[in-house]
This record gives structure tokens, C-alpha cells and sequence, in this order.
């Protein structure tokens, strides 16, 4: 595969370079690559012991509905008074637990779990503990900008007005995603900044899209010269590359620039948003992108975890999840976002 001078592919990975598969472009029947995406995760459902949920419909101003999913742990109400149980910090808060916004990545078009099943969700209800809303944005290119994150910031809207009825402590809420989920989150944090919104205690970015100008990175010219050569033996660095290229394609209107709503590298002035956690991936075209925006947020005051995960690729985890690598990122990010939502809290696996 072709990698930037000085980069290698992670050993623990290379095995699993002959398992990608070539790249394809989800937009050309962008329906079957959604119904593709919903067979495989009811090929192989999520475990949801321990944790129940519950949809809501939240009214938009045209008359239309977004659906959002609660999950909680369960027999969590009765947090108050559990005197010493281990993952129960939640009682220190009167019972109420802090609560997680997961924008579910996917390109701004593909990536919605099916009801009750998201993995994510479930996996963070459980290990932090925490309330997680899933969010259902609409979806490109039926639904471009703004419609998606304008979505997102009206369900954090949502979950701090019915803080109290769902069980949340108002003053310990995040905001996570991957990818296209990454680029929500930051987009919504400087949203819940400018108008004056619900007052974000964390946001949480891993391999974040959030600056179209990546879509500009040229293609090696070996590669674009013969890009059946290139599908023939997958790189996964050049595919992201192309995947990125057409998500912005079709998730900005025709025509249209780039605003700081849409791409979160574009916003002027930085400061005033709440803490950030960035991860990044060494192999990937997003890469230069984060850490470009960690560091303008440092530099504007704002506290910055910043994690690179050497030798991998975008998604690299989906096909290698029992990896070494693959354990210890998910560990690290998780465990920053819950020392964020638990600061009194001894500090947990993951976190340095």
C-alpha cells in the first residue's frame, strides 16, 4: 500500500491488509449501501443485557419528527443509594448519571443502527456508566447541510430540556462520534457556543471529518493513473482518501462553500468550547485535519487530549477488533471520556 514517507503499516495490522475489500462508491445506489450496512448489523446482533431503551420523537419546525434512542443501564434509577457499588458514581449526583450525544459516523449518508442495536451506545452505557442518545440526523444527499447537524445540536437541545425527566445530570453532558460523528460533535459544540445553547461538559472526537478541504489532497498520480490497479490490492489510506472526496461532494449543497457549521476547521475563533478529546490514525487522509484543529484549540485555551494510533488506518478496528491496537484505542478514548464525565472518579483503564 502506498503510506506518506517515514509511515509504516502497524505489524499487528499487516495481516490484515489482504482482508479489505476494494473500494466502491456507496453513492451510486446509495439505498443499497444503506440496506447493505442495516443486513450486516442484523446479521449479527448486539448484546443488551444490563441495558434498556426507549425512542422519542422530537418535533422540528417544519412539522417533520427526528427520532432519537435513550439508553441507560438498567436498575440505574435506583443509583441513589448504592452505597459503594462499583459503577455507580451517579448517586454522588443524586442519582442522575451524566449523559453522552453519539453521532454515529458514516459519511454524513450511511451508518444508522438499527433500533435498540447500537453498538457504541450500549458499550458506553455500560462502561461509564452513563444515559446515551443516539441521534437519527437526516441523511445526505437526500438531506444535505444543514439538515444532519442542525439535527444533532436540536437533540442536545432535547436532552438538556428533559435533563431532569431522563435521569441526567444537566451539568455532565457530552457530545462523541467517529469519523462524520467526529465532525457533528465539533460542529455542535461551537453551535451550543454561538447561540447561547446547553452548556457542554465534553466533547469527544475520534478520527473526526471536520475540515472539506481534506477532500483537496491530491490522489498519487501511480494511483490515479491506473486506479483498477489500485482497487485490485486495496489501500486503505487512498481509498479513505476517495470516500472523503465524495462525502463532501454530496454532503454540501451544489455549489456551496463550506461554513463552520459544515466543517468545523473553518470556524474563526476556537475558544470558549469545552474540553476535546482527538484521536487520530497515522494512515489516515483525516489525520493532518485533526491534529490541525487540536492544536488551534489548544492554542485558543481550550484543554485537548490528543491520541495518534501508529500504523493504522481509517476503520482499521472494524477489521481488526480483537487486535491489540485496536483494544487499547477504543480503551483510551472511552476511559477520557468517562475520567471527563467522572472527574472525582479514581482513574480508570485507558487513561493516562
Amino acid at each position: 500500500m502506498t503510506v506518506p514517507p517515514g509511515q509504516h503499516v502497524h505489524p499487528e495490522l499487516a495481516p490484515f491488509l489482504a482482508s479489505l475489500p476494494p473500494f466502491a462508491d456507496p453513492y451510486k445506489d446509495i439505498g443499497a449501501a444503506r440496506e447493505g450496512f442495516r443486513a450486516l448489523l442484523a446479521s449479527n446482533p448486539a448484546d443488551r443485557s444490563g441495558i434498556r431503551s426507549e425512542r422519542f420523537d422530537i418535533p422540528r419546525a417544519d412539522g417533520s419528527a427526528l427520532t432519537v434512542e435513550v439508553y441507560r443501564p438498567e436498575g440505574a434509577e435506583d443509583a441513589e443509594g448504592a452505597e459503594g457499588a462499583e459503577g455507580a458514581e451517579g448517586a454522588a449526583q443524586g442519582g442522575a448519571l451524566p449523559a453522552v450525544l453519539h453521532f454515529h459516523g458514516g459519511g454524513y449518508a450511511i451508518g444508522r443502527s438499527l433500533p435498540g442495536q447500537d453498538r457504541a451506545a450500549i458499550a458506553l452505557c455500560r462502561e461509564l456508566p452513563a444515559v446515551i442518545v443516539t441521534v437519527e440526523y437526516r441523511l445526505a444527499p437526500e438531506h444535505r447541510y444543514p439538515a444532519g447537524v442542525e439535527d444533532c445540536y436540536l437533540a442536545l437541545e432535547w436532552t438538556a430540556r428533559r435533563a431532569a425527566e431522563l435521569g441526567i445530570d444537566p451539568e455532565r453532558i457530552a457530545v462523541t462520534g467517529k469519523s462524520a460523528g467526529g465532525g457533528l460533535s465539533a460542529a455542535v459544540a461551537l453551535m451550543a457556543r454561538d447561540r447561547g445553547g446547553p452548556r457542554l461538559a465534553y466533547q469527544s472526537m475520534c478520527v473526526p471529518d471536520l475540515d472539506d478541504r481534506v477532500a483537496e489532497e491530491p490522489i498519487p498520480a501511480d494511483a490515479a493513473a491506473s486506479p483498477g490497479a489500485a482497487d485490485a490490492a486495496p489501500d486503505p489510506r487512498l481509498n479513505s482518501l476517495r470516500t472523503i472526496r465524495l462525502t463532501w461532494q454530496h454532503y454540501l449543497p451544489e455549489g456551496a462553500a463550506a461554513d463552520a457549521y459544515a466543517a468545523a476547521a473553518r470556524a474563526s475563533d476556537l475558544s470558549g468550547l469545552p474540553p476535546a478529546y482527538v484521536l487520530v490514525c497515522d494512515l489516515d487522509p483525516l489525520r493532518d485535519g485533526g491534529l490541525a484543529y487540536a492544536r488551534r484549540l489548544m492554542d485558543a485555551g481550550v484543554p485537548v487530549t490528543v491520541r495518534n494510533v501508529p500504523g493504522a488506518w481509517h476503520g482499521f478496528e472494524l477489521y481488526a477488533p480483537e487486535t491489540r491496537i485496536a483494544k487499547e484505542m477504543t480503551a483510551h478514548w472511552r476511559g477520557h471520556l468517562r475520567a471527563a464525565l467522572y472527574p472525582e472518579a479514581e482513574v480508570g483503564p485507558g487513561v493516562e
